[in-house]
C-alpha cells in the first residue's frame, strides 16, 4: 500500500468501479477498499456448475444512452438477452409486463380495443377520486383483475405491508401495452455480459488497488489520512454516525440450489404473484446466457424488512425518509469536496446499473474537472 493516494475508493460496485476506471485514465492514484469479500457489489456473479449465477438477483443491463451502452461495452461482450418475465399466480402463467398477451390469458380479449375498453370498464367500476392507497391508486390505473392477480401479493411480499397500509404515491404509473410485445424494457440496447459482470468489473479496475474485507467505517480516521479525497459510496446515514436516525430499507434473502436437470422453469425469471407463496420470485440463471449445461441453478428470492447488520437493497422513498436523507445530504454538502458520496447508497436512491453509470461519469468528470 501507497503512502499516499490522490483518491480513496469505499466500495467496489459499479460506481466505485467506473469512478476509479476514469481516475487512473486521467493519472490519477487511488486504492479501493471493500467491505464484503469480492468486487462488483450487488452485481456480482460466481461461476456454478458453468453457469454465471447472479448472486444478488438478477440484473439487466439495458440502456438508452448510447455513450453508456458504448462505455460497458468496452469491458465485456453484451449478449442479445431480452428480458421476458412471467407472472406465476396460482398455476396461472401471465406475460410481464402488462400488454396484449397478458390481457388475452386474463380476459379472452384479442385486440387493443376489446383490452382497452374491458380496463377502463373495470377502473370506472372501482374509481377513487382521490387515492389514499396503494391499492386505490393501481386499481384506477388498470383495474381491479390485473391488481388482485398481479400487483396486490407480489407488493405485499415486496413491502411486507397490506396495499392498503402504503401509500399510493409509490405506484405512479403502471407500464400497460396494447401490443404482443413481451420485452420488459423499452430501452434501445439490452444485453447480459459474455462471462458474467464480475470479470466486465475486474476490466475496469484492472492495475487498480483493491483491498476486500476491509470496513472503512471501523477505521476511518486511518484511512481519510492516506488519501486527499474519498469517494464513499456506502450507506450516508452510517458515514454520519446515524446522527439524525437510520434509513429505512428492504432487504432480501436469496436460496440458490443446483439441479440435476437442464431445464427448471423454461425463463430466466418468475414472478409469484399470490400471497401465499413466501418467495418473490425465482430466477434460473442459465437461460440470462441461453445455457446448454446438463444442470441448472435456481435462487428463491424473499423480501425482507431490512435491520442494521443486514444487506441494504431498495432505499424507502417516503416521505419520513426522504425528511430524513435532506438532513444527511445538508451535512454530505459540508464536506467541502474532500469526501464525494454516490451510488445506491451514498445518495439513498434505487439506481438502474445504466443510471449508476452514467451518475458516476457524470461526478467524476466534473471532479477532474476541478481539480
Amino acid at each position: 500500500m501507497k503512502a499516499k493516494y490522490d483518491f480513496l475508493i469505499v466500495g467496489a460496485g459499479l460506481y466505485g468501479a467506473v469512478f476509479a476506471h476514469e481516475l487512473k485514465k486521467a493519472g490519477k492514484t487511488c486504492l479501493i477498499i471493500e467491505k464484503r469479500s469480492h468486487i462488483a457489489g450487488n452485481i456480482y456473479t460466481e461461476e456454478i456448475e458453468g453457469i454465471q449465477v447472479h448472486k444478488y438477483g438478477a440484473h439487466i443491463f439495458h440502456t438508452s444512452n448510447r455513450e453508456v451502452w458504448e462505455y460497458v461495452n468496452r469491458f465485456a461482450e453484451f449478449n442479445g438477452y431480452v428480458h421476458s418475465p412471467i407472472a406465476n399466480y396460482k398455476g396461472e402463467i401471465y406475460n410481464l409486463p402488462f400488454n396484449m398477451n397478458t390481457f388475452n390469458r386474463m380476459w379472452g380479449v384479442v385486440t387493443p380495443d376489446e383490452a382497452k375498453k374491458k380496463i377502463e370498464e373495470q377502473i370506472s367500476s372501482d374509481y377513487s377520486k382521490c387515492p389514499e392507497n396503494l391499492e386505490e391508486q393501481a386499481i384506477n390505473l388498470v383495474g381491479r383483475d390485473i391488481y388482485e392477480k398481479l400487483i396486490c401479493g407480489y407488493t405485499e411480499k415486496q413491502w411486507g405491508r397490506p396495499c392498503r397500509k402504503l401509500p399510493a404515491f409509490i405506484i405512479r404509473r403502471l407500464p400497460v401495452r396494447y401490443t404482443y410485445d413481451n420485452n420488459y424494457f423499452n430501452d434501445a440496447y439490452q444485453g447480459i455480459p459474455a462471462g458474467g459482470y464480475t470479470a466486465m468489473v475486474e476490466r475496469m479496475i484492472d492495475g487498480i488497488e483493491v483491498r476486500p474485507n476491509t470496513d472503512y467505517l471501523a477505521e476511518k480516521s486511518r484511512w481519510d489520512s492516506i488519501a486527499d479525497r474519498v469517494v464513499y459510496t456506502g450507506p450516508i446515514d452510517a458515514y454520519f454516525g446515524y446522527k439524525f436516525g437510520t434509513l429505512e430499507y428492504r432487504s432480501l434473502r436469496f436460496e440458490t440450489e443446483v439441479l440435476d436437470m437442464q431445464n427448471f422453469q423454461g425463463c430466466a425469471v418468475v414472478n409469484y404473484t399470490d400471497r401465499e407463496t413466501p418467495y418473490t420470485r425465482i430466477i434460473e440463471h442459465k437461460h440470462f446466457e441461453y445455457g446448454t449445461q446438463p444442470k441448472t441453478v435456481i435462487t428463491r428470492e424473499y423480501s425482507l424488512e431490512w435491520k442494521p447488520g443486514t444487506e441494504p437493497y431498495y432505499p424507502v422513498n417516503d416521505e419520513k425518509n426522504t425528511a430524513l436523507y435532506v438532513k444527511y445530504k445538508a451535512l454530505a454538502e459540508k464536506q467541502q469536496g474532500n469526501v464525494i458520496f454516490g451510488g445506491r447508497l451514498g445518495e439513498y436512491r434505487y439506481y438502474d446499473m445504466d443510471k449508476t453509470v452514467e451518475a458516476a461519469l457524470k461526478k467524476v468528470r466534473e471532479v477532474l474537472e476541478n481539480i
